[in-house]
């Protein structure tokens, strides 16, 4: 073994030690990483890759970008931590990068996602006994079914997912869940005068980029809006350009960063960010709120030692200057399209396909087997030896979703692998 450690690994080496020393919470594609750059990722033996998985919507940015990677070196070299005892010198100017950039009042700065969803809940609770006047320990916070919005203990509490969830009680009480995209759901539940908050994705990612009808996220923050409960949107996976726009909560609309219609258009009352805020080079959250709910939190009611970092502060402000000056939402609204309408003449090809859906470039193929059938796995494999990473969810769904970098070109040589593999499998 001590050979094995100081020389470069294989594969299979790699994987062995993986599976010998680490705990089994995932189970990976068999397919080592060594190095990454743009949308190309290599393996240890040198094999090149299309990345369609963008370590879920993470790298936006591509891999390895050179401003964020940059910022994130020379401010390493600098000061990396104070914990939150002390100012630093780069804390308050992200800060008026970050709630300027999303036009909010406020912002809580985390680590990783579950992190800021937690946070969320938190403050959504606190909001609603104190600003809302809901009694003590009663506070309800709607969510859907197939969410996923992470697995501390709380979060599971909530989840309808049988891995996430099974034998990990006794679980936190103080949500409701309604069907996805069940408006009148919503409406019903928001009659309890004790709900404080409805958290939503405005699609679904793991539960394989369920996208809800173009108004239901508009609607939904209306409805919450008349009732006098936070519309919190948990923008981890589909927000910073994924879906097309700046935020999943703006549908369709055409406006990039800075969005002017925010104020009047699904604006939640909390923001939850993650993932591409650091383009996937730094664990880096946020949650994002105006004065009115975000003041209702004082020095010593919640924190995070890394939380609010010099590092995370340069290098979330280089990914989202990135995503600005590089158009990325611009270019995942034209690529998204393109993809979709590749798909659909894809299934009129085969049988093995039967629906895409998604929007920007977070997508997703329903492959015509059971959620229990090998077929979709099989599949992932198979674009594996073909030169492109994809990962099933839910059983037989196949999402994509490449780094926003990704040209017209290198997206119709994807198109071309994806379509040569499914239409072979079927052989």
């Amino acid at each position: 073994m001590a050979d094995v450690m100081e020389n470069k690994l294989t594969s299979q080496q790699a994987i062995e030690l993986e599976d010998k020393h680490g705990a089994h919470n995932y189970h990976p594609l068999p397919v080592v990483l060594d190095r990454g750059e743009g949308v190309f990722v290599w393996d240890v033996e040198g094999k090149r890759y299309f990345d369609f998985l963008s370590a879920y919507s993470a790298v936006n940015q591509g891999h390895c970008h050179p401003r964020i990677v940059k910022a994130m070196k020379d401010q390493a070299e600098k000061l990396c931590l104070t914990s939150r005892a002390f100012y630093n010198s780069v804390l308050g100017r992200y800060e008026k990068y970050i709630t300027e950039y999303f036009s909010y009042d406020k912002v809580l700065p985390m680590n990783t996602g579950a992190e800021a969803v937690e946070t969320a809940i938190k403050l959504c609770r606190k909001w609603a006994y104190e600003k809302k006047g809901v009694p003590s320990n009663a506070a309800k916070i709607i969510v859907c079914g197939e969410n996923f919005h992470g697995r501390t203990t709380t979060i599971i509490s909530f989840s309808s997912d049988p891995d996430s969830k099974g034998n990990f009680g006794p679980y936190t009480p103080g949500f409701v869940s309604i069907p996805y995209n069940d408006l009148n759901a919503l409406r019903t539940e928001l009659e309890d005068p004790n709900v404080a908050g409805f958290l939503v994705e405005p699609i679904q990612g793991e539960a394989g980029v369920n996208t809800p009808a173009d108004d239901f996220i508009q609607l939904a923050a209306k409805a919450c809006k008349e009732k006098n409960v936070l519309f919190i949107a948990d923008e981890v996976q589909t927000g910073i350009a994924r879906t097309g726009s700046l935020l999943a909560v703006c549908g369709n609309c055409s406006c990039e960063n800075h969005c002017e219609r925010q104020s009047t258009y699904a604006r939640p009352d909390i923001l939850i960010l993650g993932k591409a805020l650091s383009g996937g080079s730094y664990p880096v959250s946020a949650v994002l709120a105006d004065d009115d709910v975000m003041m209702v939190i004082k020095p010593g009611e919640h924190g995070s030692t890394f939380g609010g970092n010099p590092i995370a502060g340069e290098v979330a402000i280089a990914a989202l200057e990135v995503v600005r000056d590089e158009n990325l939402a611009q270019n995942a609204r034209r690529l998204g399209n393109i993809f979709r309408a590749e798909m659909r003449k894809l299934i009129e090809e085969t049988d093995l396909v039967t629906l895409v859906r998604g929007r920007g470039l977070l997508n997703a193929i329903i492959v015509n087997d059971t959620p229990d059938s090998p077929t979709a796995w099989n599949i992932c494999v198979e674009l594996k030896n073909n030169g492109l990473l994809a990962k099933p969810t839910h059983g037989n769904i196949i999402r994509f979703a490449p780094p926003l970098v990704m040209t017209e070109d290198q997206l119709m040589e994807c198109v071309n692998i994806i379509r040569k593999t499914i239409l072979e499998h079927r052989k």
